[in-house]
C-alpha cells in the first residue's frame, strides 16, 4: 500500500512543506527508509535525528533543526498520536477470504483447519483440529500445531517447531496513543512474528506481532505454558522461559537466557547472554550476562540472599 504524503496529512489534519512524495510504511528513526514515515517522541533518541533516512518525521518544533535536509518535518506537539492515526493506513485488511494453501509433501491437515490467502506449508507439516492460519503465513517442514492454535496474518514459523494447544501467534500488541482529553487511540500493529527453527511454545501463550519490524523467537528457544511475549521482543537462541513469564514490549533477551516462573521484564531493556532470572524476579533495567538474578527489582542473587537473611534476623529480633 502506497499513499501520497498529502493524502495522509490531510486525513490527520497536518500541513507540511516539501514534495508530495509516496509513502509505503512507518518505521523507527534508525530503520525507516526514504519511502517511510517515522516519529520522534523521546529526547533520548535525539542523536538519531541527523542520521535518519526517513522520508518524513512527526516531530516537535524544537527539534526540527536536527533533521537532515532530505527529511520532511511534520511538525506537531502530538507526534505519538499522529503516528497512531497514520498506522491505520498501513494495516492489514482483515477478511474471511479463504484459499487452499501451497502444500509440501506428506502434510497431515485436519478437515477443520481454516486457511487465509497465500499460505505456504513445507513438507510433513501437521495441523490438528481447529487450527486457524491467516493470510501470508509460512510454516516450514516438520512443524506441528496442536488443536486450536491461531496463527495471525504475516507470521513465519520455521522447521521442526511445536506449538501447543490454544496458543496465539501474531495477535496485536498492546499499543495506544492518548489524546489530550484522555482518549485512547489504537496504534495498528503492522509488523510480524517470526519463529526460527526448533522453537517449542507451550499451551495458551500469546506472542504479539511487532508494531513494525518483527517480534522474533530465535532458534531452539522453548516456552512453557501461559507466557506473554509483547510486541517487538527479541528472544535469543536456546532461551528457556518457565510458566507465566511476561515480557514487556521491545525486550531483548540474549542467548541461553533462563527465566523462572512468574518472572517478568519491563520494556525496552536488554538481558545479556547466559543470564538466569529466578522465579518472580522483576527486571527493571538492562542486566549484564553470565549472572543469576532474583527479587524485585532484580539484583544479583548473592546480594538478594544476603538481604533476605538480614530481613529475617530483623524480624526474629523484633
Amino acid at each position: 500500500m502506497t499513499y501520497k504524503l498529502s493524502q495522509i496529512t490531510k486525513k490527520i489534519n497536518l500541513d507540511f512543506q516539501g514534495n508530495d512524495i509516496d509513502i509505503d510504511g512507518i518505521h523507527t528513526l534508525s530503520e525507516a527508509t526514504s519511502t517511510q514515515l517515522s516519529f520522534f517522541t523521546d529526547k533520548k533518541y535525539a542523536s538519531q535525528l541527523p542520521y535518519t533516512k526517513a522520508a518524513a518525521v512527526f516531530i516537535d518544533a524544537e527539534h526540527v533543526k536536527l533533521l537532515p535536509s532530505s527529511t520532511i518535518a511534520l511538525i506537531t506537539d502530538e507526534a505519538y498520536l499522529k503516528l497512531a492515526l497514520t498506522s491505520k493506513f498501513f494495516a492489514h485488511s482483515i477478511g474471511t477470504q479463504k484459499e487452499k494453501p501451497t502444500e509440501g509433501k506428506n502434510c497431515d491437515i485436519d478437515d477443520t483447519v481454516r486457511f487465509g490467502s497465500n499460505v505456504t506449508l513445507g513438507d510433513e507439516v501437521v495441523l490438528m483440529a481447529g487450527v486457524y492460519v491467516g493470510d501470508n503465513v509460512t510454516i516450514a517442514s516438520q512443524t506441528l500445531l496442536y488443536p486450536n492454535v491461531t496463527v495471525y496474518h504475516g507470521t513465519s514459523i520455521g522447521k521442526n517447531c511445536i506449538v501447543h494447544a490454544g496458543t496465539v501467534l501474531g495477535c496485536d500488541g498492546y499499543g495506544f496513543a492518548h489524546t489530550k482529553q484522555g482518549e485512547h487511540v489504537k496504534i495498528y500493529q503492522n509488523g510480524m512474528v517470526v519463529l526460527e527453527d526448533e522453537v517449542e511454545i507451550g499451551a495458551n501463550c500469546a506472542i504479539d506481532r511487532a508494531v513494525f519490524g518483527q517480534t522474533i523467537i530465535r532458534k531452539g528457544t522453548k516456552l512453557d505454558n501461559l507466557i506473554q511475549v509483547a510486541h517487538n521482543c527479541d528472544l535469543g537462541e536456546h532461551t528457556l522461559l518457565a510458566a507465566q513469564v511476561g515480557l514487556a514490549g521491545s525486550t531483548t533477551l540474549g542467548r541461553n537466557v533462563i527465566m523462572g516462573g512468574q518472572s517478568a521484564t519491563a520494556g525496552h531493556l536488554k538481558v545479556g547472554d547466559f543470564t538466569t532470572i529466578a522465579g518472580k524476579g522483576g527486571v527493571t533495567k538492562s542486566l549484564e550476562g553470565g549472572k543469576m538474578y532474583a527479587g524485585f527489582p532484580a539484583i544479583e542473587i548473592k546480594l538478594w540472599r544476603k538481604m533476605q537473611a538480614v530481613l529475617m534476623r530483623l524480624v526474629k529480633n523484633h
